[in-house]
């Protein structure tokens, strides 16, 4: 589909879409923005004082037009050839993700990435712990690539490893004393948005990492191995999973970093069966309940479709709940002309939308809610880091430290065979 095609598409959508959609119209430029993440969701968050720092793109790549990037990104892949693949997240704005080799979730691109053992070079169009996780799963011959090193996650910064270790170390003294049944006291599982060193964690500990494609599936495979569950750091992936399991929600009590107990008492903890993480999405918390009751008021018959990554009573209202991949399968599968609204970052609304015009498509937000992290992969820095891999020199490479690559890939294995 082209540019124009896209454009008009979007425009027509924002003009049926209750209220008014969530808009791309951003700053196409994410090195001008002043401070903070950038604009969108996450641009309040705070930015933790050893993220990574990206250096200044060259005044050429600055200065290009969108034409100049586009013949400058399909000349160096054309010339880099086999040597590259290029990975782009649903997430990512669309003149980005149309470069890339594969597109999906985190967890369809960790499996994508395995397919590409031959490629000397992984640039993942995405945010930082997902390169990570591409470094830990790929051949030591190979370099992963991140174009901007301040893509990040800010649900991936709200657990960080010493508050995690703290939490943990808390929990092993107050359940030394437990029977013992053959089960671990608790079993850690992190959802992928997390660094490589909280992957590395739960590996350790006998663990494992998760996705919105298979968190239930996971959750089976711990509770089978220990009596409790630490889940982080998305409280709301974890409660909406084990609520549909059954788990009551007394029983799911939240763990507060630098807090003892995580601000919990004894019994409430020792009667717990998932400790849920103080942590969320800055995107899928903007969700509420009122915005999917104005769409059916507007749209009769509308089907909705939320990630299981939105606050519990956001999912209860929703028709279905369901990773990016549920999402765009669920639109691709509808086989009659159907209304959709849809809770999760509008990059990925507005491609379905054009996608599938024979649909009405739109997010239930009707403020501009990208995911602000993910949007600052420019073609601009793509652009850079291919031209000097042409060039011979590599940059922006992500590299987990040897001692927690072990770990962290016990971990993603485990849940690379925890298919749902």
């Amino acid at each position: 589909m082209s540019t124009q095609t896209l454009s008009s598409t979007i425009t027509r959508l924002t003009l049926k879409a209750p209220g008014s959609t969530c808009s791309s119209s951003l700053s196409s430029n994410p090195w001008d923005t002043p401070a903070g993440y950038g604009p969108g969701a996450s641009q309040d968050d705070v930015i933790p004082a050893d993220y990574p720092k990206q250096q200044k793109l060259p005044e050429q790549y600055l200065e290009a037009s969108d034409e100049e990037l586009d013949e400058r990104i399909r000349a160096a892949k054309a010339t880099l050839g086999d040597d590259v693949v290029l990975l782009g997240h649903f997430y990512q704005r669309d003149e980005v993700v149309k470069y890339a080799d594969f597109v999906g979730d985190s967890f369809q691109l960790a499996n994508a990435a395995l397919t590409k053992d031959k490629a000397k070079y992984i640039v993942f169009c995405g945010v930082h712990f997902m390169a990570e996780t591409a470094d830990v799963l790929s051949t030591d011959e190979q370099a992963v690539i991140l174009p901007n090193l301040s893509a990040g996650c800010s649900m991936a910064d709200m657990a960080d490893t010493p508050s995690v270790q703290q939490c943990w170390d808390e929990l092993m003294e107050l359940y030394k004393d437990e029977e013992d049944d053959g089960r671990a006291a608790v079993i850690p599982v992190t959802y992928m948005n997390c660094s490589a060193a909280l992957k590395a964690f739960v590996g350790r500990n006998g663990g494992l990492v998760c996705t919105s494609s298979n968190a239930k599936t996971v959750l089976e495979w711990a509770f089978e191995r220990g009596r409790r569950v630490l889940f982080f750091p998305d409280q709301h992936l974890g409660r909406n999973t084990a609520k549909a399991m059954g788990v009551p929600l007394e029983q799911m009590p939240m763990w507060t970093p630098r807090k003892a107990l995580g601000g919990n008492d004894e019994a409430t903890m020792k009667d717990a069966r998932v400790i849920l993480w103080h942590g969320f999405c800055s995107v899928h918390k903007r969700f509420n309940t009122a915005q999917i009751d104005k769409a059916r008021a507007e749209y009769p018959g509308v089907r909705v479709i939320v990630h299981p990554e939105c606050p519990m009573e956001v999912v209860d209202a929703a028709d279905e709940a369901g990773s990016t991949d549920y999402i765009q399968k669920a639109i691709a599968n509808a086989t009659e002309p159907t209304t959709f609204a849809i809770g999760t970052e509008i990059n990925m609304v507005n491609r379905l939308a054009a996608q599938y015009p024979e649909h009405t498509i739109f997010c239930l937000d009707p403020v501009i809610c990208p995911c602000s992290t993910m949007y600052r992969i420019h073609p601009g820095y793509l652009a850079w880091v291919l031209e000097e891999l042409v060039e011979g020199r590599i940059v922006n490479r992500i590299e987990v430290p040897e001692a927690d690559q072990g770990d962290a890939k016990i971990a993603l294995e485990r849940m690379l065979a925890a298919r749902p």
